[in-house]
């Protein structure tokens, strides 16, 4: 981690209040820009963006652009812009990994079915696109066409690697930087580009979020063998249900005995929900959470290195805790 004393840093709570005034004038280009004339849309696009969530991409974005001295009405366009893609990833995720539980409520697909939500899905990629384009600036285009890009190929490396024991560390690395961590990198890209940084700036801020994107990602990861179903929003062992073999359980099999190794392979590849006792006594018996944790500990740290050049005001102070934030939070 930086030099910089815990203590010192703004907690969640603080960094949201920073960026509080920002943050609603997103949510309020948000709710415009959803309308549709089809009822339908309205109706699942509410349901999913309404749930509310920590709006971390987004506000990752504003931070981003403030910590570099801008604010203004194209950072809450592109916020807008990156929240739309994720809730459109949230929408088409659910429906390949047969959720039914996020944020502690029932799934959209649960509730209008997989159809509806793929196909609105589909609308905010769409909007997103409208939105951006009304920028009128290549950069950000091409920087949002690119990120939009690798997070499919994501989504289809991940469906690669369902129910697949081999899946080594590299292989969940791969999936994670194009599923989770390019959007939180296109985010504070986004957000220097706005604030008309130069190219080492953008660099700079494309690498903090990257980073912080692998450290998210980790920590939640370790959080769905760790917390409970109630803390957590969604069911826990749920990884395990999909057939997801995540950090946790990669480095238990890479360090367990043959007998248990084999136990683990048939919990994958059956996605073995009652088996999830036995994962986490290997989990735990292999101290593959302390492993997980300290992965993320790593990419955390490796995030704030990233900020060193920027100076310190209370947007970069902000950006520095978030990185605290995603490995020591419970949810």
């Amino acid at each position: 981690m930086s030099a910089q004393p815990q203590a010192s840093l703004p907690d969640l709570p603080a960094i949201q209040a920073l960026a509080r005034d920002d943050m609603a004038a997103v949510d309020a280009l948000i709710r415009r820009r959803l309308e549709s004339d089809v009822v339908l849309i309205n109706q699942v696009a509410e349901y999913i963006v309404g749930a509310g969530g920590k709006r971390l991409r987004p506000m990752l974005l504003l931070l981003a652009a403030g910590a570099l001295g801008h604010r203004g009405a194209d950072a809450h366009q592109l916020a807008a812009v990156v929240e739309f893609i994720h809730t459109a990833t949230l929408l088409h995720d659910d429906v390949v990994d047969e959720s039914d539980l996020r944020r502690g409520r029932r799934t959209a697909n649960a509730v209008w079915g997989n159809a509806a939500s793929v196909l609105v899905g589909d609308f905010l990629y769409s909007r997103s696109f409208q939105l951006m384009v009304e920028l009128e600036r290549m950069a950000v285009m091409r920087i949002l066409a690119d990120t939009t890009n690798q997070i499919a190929e994501g989504e289809v490396l991940q469906l690669l690697h369902v129910r697949n024991p081999d899946t080594d560390e590299a292989a969940y690395l791969r999936v994670i930087e194009r599923k989770t961590a390019v959007l939180f990198a296109a985010a504070t890209r986004l957000g220097a580009v706005v604030a008309g940084a130069d190219d080492t700036t953008c660099d700079a801020l494309h690498d903090y979020g990257l980073n912080l994107g692998y450290a998210f990602q980790i920590a939640d990861d370790v959080l769905d063998y760790a917390s409970d179903a109630e803390t957590l929003g969604k069911n826990l062992g749920d990884d395990l249900a999909e057939g997801k073999a995540t950090l946790p359980l990669i480095h238990a099999m890479s360090q367990a005995d043959e007998a248990t190794r084999r136990r683990l392979r048939h919990a994958i590849e059956h996605g073995d929900v009652d088996a999830l006792p036995d994962v986490l006594a290997a989990i735990h018996a292999h101290g593959s959470l302390a492993y997980s944790r300290k992965r993320a500990l790593a990419y955390a740290g490796a995030a704030e290195a990233c900020l060193d050049e920027l100076g310190e005001n209370p947007h970069v102070a902000a950006l520095r805790g978030l990185a605290r934030y995603a490995v020591n939070r419970d949810h």
